[in-house]
């Protein structure tokens, strides 16, 4: 299940995307707008800045905007970086791979299903970007 934080994070940036390319809007205008808690979205949107996904611009006019285009912003790399794993399981994740205890990884019918669902998954996520949650 997708956290709160995961959830503010797709919602703000479907938000910039729909916005003029480098044009900077106010974390104040997105928090209303996408009815985010404010303090919350200046964390999301700093970690997303951090990432290289968003640029910002102080002062006057300024705020944050989309550094890459929409298009160029897999599912993935959001989700990655707000909840880590993608993987349901730490012994099938590709970045985040983790031996289970008790676990025959060659022998387990539940680690076999898993990295199918994970390569599922995967396939989806990365192959969908920010400018595919853009309503039309």
């Amino acid at each position: 299940m997708l956290s709160k934080k995961t959830q503010y994070a797709f919602k703000a940036l479907t938000y910039l995307a729909e916005q003029e390319p480098n044009t900077p809007v106010l974390i104040a205008e997105i928090s209303k707008k996408k009815k985010i808690p404010l303090k919350f979205l200046e964390n999301i949107l700093l970690e997303l800045r951090k990432a290289g996904m968003l640029e910002s611009k102080k002062g006057k006019g300024g705020g944050y905007f989309l550094k890459l285009d929409p298009e160029k912003i897999p599912l993935s790399k959001i989700l990655r970086l707000i909840e880590g794993p993608i993987a349901l399981l730490p012994c099938v994740s590709l970045n985040f791979y983790k031996k289970c205890k008790d676990c025959d990884e060659k022998n387990c019918g539940l680690n076999h299903v898993m990295a199918e669902v994970r390569d599922n998954m995967l396939s989806i996520l990365e192959n969908k970007t920010v400018a595919d949650l853009i309503a039309k």
